[in-house]
């Protein structure tokens, strides 16, 4: 496959993989999995990351900022005011100006809301951020978000956490045929193949935590969903056949028969 990176507010990127940091049962752990993800955008919620000692034995101490953007995220706000101070102390903090945009007040399905989403993705544009929000699968949310500036949109597979894979399948093969900037499924993708699905459809990239933080060996899992990215990718350029409601011998017989 020839060279075939992605691009995110102008910068470019390799991989189409991007890993989340959370849930993981220890850092050597989260470490391994990020170095066999080869991902280069890996998220840390600014709630659980102690900005003020990135060299310490936290979260941040996995990631290697010569590999690795980190993106923070906003996790855990409720609302765009409470997001959008997440976002300004984390850059206070150093971190470039880039915010994976998470809003999700409702506590059960971590569903995010997307008036104050939109709200808040304007503000934070506003105030030069690179924003990057995780939205319901929702076509004409992904449009007015792009409209007001966001750098991607990223609507979720299934609920955060669920490891169910693409249920909004439809959906976001809407969202990825009217959209003018990268879609990155996001969130509820369990399994390698969830990934290469997602890929197939169309989506520029895929971000996964979950999956990696839930397996037995997170080395393992990571590079299986490494080599189904890009698989899925592949097979998306080399061109999907048609899905047909009938049989379609591949190897017709009639005009073979018919020669003898």
């Amino acid at each position: 496959m020839s060279h075939d990176s992605f691009h995110i507010a102008g910068r470019e990127f390799r991989s189409r993989l991007m890993v989340g940091t959370g849930k993981f049962p220890s850092t050597e752990s989260l470490r391994a999995a990020l170095d066999a993800s080869d991902a280069e955008i890996v998220t840390v919620a600014l709630r659980r990351a102690d900005l003020a000692n990135p060299k310490g034995d936290g979260i941040l101490s996995a990631i290697d900022p010569t590999r690795h953007l980190l993106l923070p995220n906003t996790s855990g706000a409720r609302t765009a005011e409470e997001a959008v101070r997440l976002a300004k102390l984390a850059r206070a903090a150093g971190c470039e100006p880039w915010v994976k945009l998470e809003l999700t007040p409702e506590p059960r399905y971590l569903l995010p809301d997307p008036i104050e989403t939109l709200r808040a993705a304007e503000l934070l544009v506003k105030d030069g951020f690179v924003v990057l929000p995780y939205i319901q699968p929702d076509p004409i949310l992904a449009k007015r978000l792009e409209e007001v500036g966001t750098a991607t949109v990223m609507p979720l597979g299934a609920p955060i956490g669920s490891n169910r894979g693409v249920k909004s399948r439809d959906l976001i093969k809407i969202i990825i045929e009217q959209a003018t900037v990268p879609v990155v499924v996001d969130a509820g993708l369990g399994a390698p193949s969830h990934a290469a699905e997602s890929m197939e459809l169309g989506a520029d990239a895929v971000l996964v935590n979950t999956a990696l933080a839930d397996a037995t060996d997170h080395g393992a899992m990571a590079k299986a969903f490494a080599m189904a990215t890009v698989a899925g990718r592949m097979a998306y350029l080399a061109g999907l056949g048609p899905e047909r409601s009938t049989a379609e011998a591949s190897s017709p017989l009639t005009g073979f028969l018919d020669s003898m």
